[in-house]
């Protein structure tokens, strides 16, 4: 997708992946896909419908990201934020899946299934929504009249120095096979794994036989490799030359006539998908700034296909219906909820569809270590409701 200017190019950017958006909101209110329900369904019932919904999802991404990777149409190495980066941050991945895995089991849902509530009418979800962006901002940025920000000022000392540095990526591929031959050391594990985990989704008759799980892990997983695809392909043509997005930006003094329209950062033109935690902070400083246009970025705009996909299918669905809080307490575990999960989800670089299907799909190492301790916070502190429940009982 080639593009005369940058702001033509940037249109089409952001419009594509709120169409993208769109669809995925509309889809997963449809047919009730949420991460957070797949662990109660098998921690609580035994049922894995749903988790098989999510590991059909991870299985289509990753699919369908090594085999574009290995035919050139796309390059995680770059990706914003950066799963595969050199610096294996292995605790930060462990300590904010588990905190999130906590959070959004407090919370009664994941960031994505909190603006899919939104769009169906649950006020609770907005205040968990805006607690979450609050503290993803202030992780992501200093503090007014300061260089500090609660991530340099809570984590970085203690955490940061049980960091990594490897000599290369981190995803799979690389560190089976080397540089040189990552590409194909991708495609060979990624297909394997995919295929391994397709086999355990479709094993469960119940499954087979349930057309909501199927659409929405297939509409899930192709909507995070469609955004994939679109982040990676949109580029400016000048003169004989093509840039992505990013290399225009970080050329701008050389290739645009005047800084009208230049972004705030290039960083999130990069080649991306689904994620939800951040962007809920890069959503609440692009309104905090006046809806500064050089603020817009992706994270913006899927955060809001999202609640406007939900919001369609709602009222076409006759399922709309305004929802509060049933009780103190139920205020209380929502906003301890909102809180764990935004300190965990910026620690963990995404959460359940951020890590847990897009970061998952460039075999980033960091990206299991998260998916992994997310079900384990989730499932554990569910076990421990049950047995405290139980006790009072």
């Amino acid at each position: 997708m080639s593009f005369d200017s940058f702001a033509q190019a940037q249109s089409a950017f952001l419009w594509l992946t709120f169409a993208i958006a769109f669809i995925l909101g509309a889809v997963v209110n449809k047919t009730n896909f949420c991460t957070m329900g797949a662990v109660s369904d098998w921690v609580n019932m035994g049922d894995t419908g749903r988790m098989r919904a999510w590991f059909l999802a991870i299985a289509v991404a990753m699919l369908g990201v090594v085999l574009l990777e290995y035919f050139g149409k796309l390059s995680a190495d770059g990706a914003f934020p950066p799963y595969r980066g050199a610096q294996f941050i292995w605790a930060e991945n462990l300590l904010g899946g588990l905190l999130f895995g906590i959070g959004m089991t407090f919370a009664s849902g994941c960031g994505n299934k909190s603006l899919i509530r939104i769009g169906g009418g649950n006020i609770k979800s907005i205040f968990v929504v805006l607690i979450i962006g609050v503290i993803a901002y202030f992780m992501t940025n200093p503090f007014p009249g300061s260089d500090k920000t609660l991530f340099t000022v809570l984590f970085l000392d203690w955490l940061r120095p049980l960091a990594v540095t490897l000599s290369g990526h981190q995803d799979l591929g690389t560190l089976v096979a080397g540089a040189a031959d990552a590409v194909k050391a991708r495609l060979i594990i990624g297909g394997l794994l995919a295929l391994a985990i397709l086999v355990w989704v479709f094993k469960s008759a119940d499954f087979r036989s349930s057309r909501d799980n199927i659409l929405g892990g297939l509409v899930v997983g192709l909507a995070v490799l469609g955004a994939w695809y679109v982040t990676s392909n949109v580029v400016i043509k000048v003169d004989t030359e093509t840039h992505t997005l990013v290399d225009y930006v970080q050329q701008w003094d050389f290739l645009a006539d005047s800084d009208a329209g230049k972004p705030a950062d290039s960083r999130p033109l990069s080649a991306q998908s689904f994620t939800f935690i951040n962007p809920m902070g890069q959503t609440l400083g692009y309104a905090t700034s006046g809806f500064k246009h050089d603020l817009l970025t992706f994270g913006v705009m899927a955060l809001l296909g999202v609640i406007a996909g939900s919001l369609v299918w709602s009222l076409l669905s006759r399922s709309f219906r305004i929802e509060w809080f049933a009780s103190g307490k139920d205020f209380v575990n929502h906003v301890f909820g909102a809180v764990l999960m935004g300190f965990g989800g910026v620690l963990a670089l995404g959460c359940t569809i951020g890590q847990g299907i897009t970061g998952v799909s460039t075999l980033a190492l960091g990206s299991f270590i998260t998916l992994f301790a997310i079900i384990a916070g989730s499932a554990i502190t569910m076990k421990i409701q049950y047995w405290l429940m139980m006790r009072e009982a």
